[in-house]
Formats: structure tokens, C-alpha cells, sequence
């Protein structure tokens, strides 16, 4: 089986070795501080006894998993710590197709490109329901693809790239196809601490069998790199889940849990709400900009990013590497994230260049 190098990688390689400044807009590290809580407890951690550095529990920390249980309103049981999301949706979607109901997965498109690439490596089926121009998903369409044969639903809300937050009756929806077939509704929910819409609902807010969670803390704390995520599981699903996880990963790293655990008991709500502030400051600035060139633009409801179509610049990779030579901006080509925005560019507003990168769009295509 052969798998292909996702073109996050060749557009940021390209940038780097560009003979010019080129703004980076192209994936979602969150260029704001993480909370003061989370260094002291690095600096904190690096005191402790000898036995501090050795295996954490394999399903994580007891206590950062209890924490995350009593916010989430489930078992502490059902809480299985990742190394990062893409971990947790690697667990929720190998869960859902070994249960042996049926090989298809259905994704959205446009498509987090990860989710169709994982789906080839668990042996399943891509089957792909198109969104509306906002990027909400229709259930009835849905439940008019879904069939004895699918396996998993696979959703990220608020979504990349298009920015869309589901609401709640898309959700209760979401889930009662998959109670309808025996799938099981995987709902990514990273991108949930920039909610801009309010309109925010996690898919654990309806009691099934038939959903699993995921998320992480990479982008509600400004720390990609840290690899913390987590899954929240039925109860029939998790200690298999567990099972893959300690064979995949053995464990997580225990400082990084150890001083996330600690964020999250001591940093106040303040701070996620003023870098939701900043990122809607960032949207103004960006979609004016882009207003001012002609171009037809998404307004994201959520997450870190918006998607632009410039008239006679479809967005391939060939055009994302003209963008970075001629205008010194680096963005995602639409073709990567499936075949409904091939004519468009993703653009991550998480640079504090926004505005500057902005000014040169308008300059190249106005």
C-alpha cells in the first residue's frame, strides 16, 4: 500500500526554501502565548523524583484523564490520551471499521485531508457528501449516502477549512444515522474553543453507543507540539481502543500531560476568550481585505481559517507555489482537501503578519 506525503508538507517545505519573505498561512500552529500555568508546570515537573521520568499509564495520567471526564460530563473510564488528535481520530476511526459492520466511511467535502488518508490505511472505503457553500452538512444527504455498508461518519466541527460550526440538531441528526446502520459518528472537536458563532454543539451532548470525540489541547493552549489529545469512547469501544494505543504508541509523553493537567486547573477563562477576540479581529482584517479584491470568500464561524477564490487562480499547487514566489504568501490549494474546492485557497490566520499578508494579496490580484 502506497501513501502519499500530504501537500501540507510540500507547500511548507516550498516556502521555507523560497529566495524571498514569504507569510506563513498555511497551517494551524497558534503563533499567541500558552497560559502561564502550562510553563510552571514544565519548570515544575523538571524537579521532581526520578520516577517522574519514566512511563506514564498507557490511557494517560489518572488525573489529567479525570479532569478532562468532569468537563466532558463522562467516565473517567471512557477517557483514552493521545498523542495529539490525529491519534484520537486514528483510534475513534480503526474502532469504528474492526467492529466488522460494514467498510465505508462517510467524509465531507470539502475534507480535512487527514481523514481520507487515515480511512485508506484502516482498509476502508472513502464515500464523500458534499457541503453547502457555507460548509454545513445536510444530514438528509447523509442519511441518503449512508447505507448497511457504512462503517463510520466522520465530522470536524468548527471545520477545516471551511469554518463552519454544525449546530445541534445537525448533530442529533448525525448520530441517529448512526444508530440507524450500527456506525459509529466520529466528531472531531479541536477547533472547539473557537467557536465565534456560539453556536457550538459537541456531539457528546447526545447519550450513544454510536459516537466517539476526539480532541486535543494543540490549539485551545498554543501547543502543537506538545502531542496531547484525547478520545472519549462508549464504554463497549474503549478497552480495545486502549489496547491499539499502547501497541501504537505504548504511551504519551508524561511532562507534556503533567503541565497540560495543570493548565487546564489554573488558567482562566479569560484566556480563551481573548484569543477567540484576536482571531475575530484577524477575520475582519483578512475578509476586508479580500472584499477590497474582488474575491469571493468564506466567513468562518469557527476555527483558524478562510478560504478565497480569486476569478481565472484555481487553487492547485502549482498555483500556491506561484502565490509564495510572486506575492510572498504561503496558503493551502483547495484541491487538497477534495474535488468542491478546487477553484479555492485556504488561508490559516494564524500569523501575526495577517494584515501585511492581506495587503499583498490585495496588491497581487487587485
Amino acid at each position: 500500500m502506497e501513501y502519499e506525503t500530504p501537500l501540507f508538507f510540500r507547500v511548507m517545505q516550498y516556502a521555507s526554501q523560497a529566495d524571498r519573505d514569504v507569510i506563513d498561512m498555511v497551517s494551524g500552529n497558534p503563533d499567541w502565548e500558552p497560559p502561564e500555568a502550562l510553563r510552571e508546570g514544565l519548570r515544575e515537573y523538571a524537579d521532581l523524583e526520578s520516577a517522574a521520568f519514566q512511563y506514564p499509564p498507557s490511557a494517560g495520567l489518572r488525573e489529567l484523564r479525570e479532569e478532562i471526564a468532569a468537563r466532558r460530563g463522562v467516565d473517567v473510564d471512557q477517557v483514552v490520551v493521545t498523542n495529539g488528535a490525529g491519534e484520537a481520530n486514528y483510534l475513534a476511526m480503526a474502532r469504528a471499521l474492526e467492529r466488522g459492520r460494514g467498510d465505508e466511511v462517510i467524509l465531507t467535502d470539502p475534507v480535512y485531508p487527514y481523514y481520507p488518508g487515515k480511512t485508506t490505511m484502516l482498509g476502508g472505503t472513502q464515500r464523500f457528501v458534499p457541503t453547502d457553500d457555507a460548509g454545513q452538512i445536510d444530514p438528509d444527504a447523509v442519511r441518503e449516502a449512508a447505507s448497511e455498508q457504512t462503517g463510520a461518519i466522520v465530522v470536524n466541527t468548527p471545520n477545516n477549512p471551511t469554518g463552519a460550526v454544525y449546530p445541534e440538531e445537525t448533530m442529533r441528526e448525525l448520530v441517529a444515522i448512526a444508530e440507524k446502520y450500527d456506525a459509529v459518528l466520529v466528531s472531531d472537536e479541536v477547533y472547539d474553543h473557537y467557536d465565534l458563532s456560539g453556536k457550538f454543539a459537541s456531539a457528546l451532548a447526545v447519550d450513544s453507543d454510536n459516537r466517539i470525540v476526539t480532541n486535543a489541547f494543540s490549539k485551545s493552549l498554543s501547543i502543537t507540539g506538545f502531542r496531547v489529545g484525547y478520545a472519549v469512547f462508549p464504554p463497549e469501544l474503549v478497552e480495545a481502543a486502549k489496547s491499539r494505543h499502547m501497541l501504537v504508541n505504548v504511551a504519551g509523553s508524561r511532562p507534556a500531560q503533567y503541565a497540560v493537567l495543570q493548565a487546564l486547573q489554573e488558567t482562566d477563562p479569560a484566556y480563551y476568550e481573548a484569543n477567540r477576540e484576536l482571531l475575530g479581529e484577524r477575520v475582519d482584517t483578512f475578509t476586508d481585505a479580500l472584499e477590497d479584491t474582488g474575491a469571493e470568500y468564506t466567513r468562518p464561524d469557527g476555527a483558524f481559517y478562510v478560504m478565497a477564490r480569486f476569478e481565472g487562480y484555481p487553487g492547485t499547487l502549482e498555483n500556491v507555489f506561484r502565490l509564495i514566489d510572486e506575492a510572498g504568501v504561503a496558503g493551502m490549494p483547495g484541491e487538497a482537501f477534495g474535488d468542491s474546492r478546487t477553484e479555492w485557497l485556504r488561508f490559516a490566520l494564524v500569523t501575526p503578519r495577517v494584515a501585511e499578508a492581506a495587503d499583498r494579496l490585495a496588491e497581487y490580484f487587485g
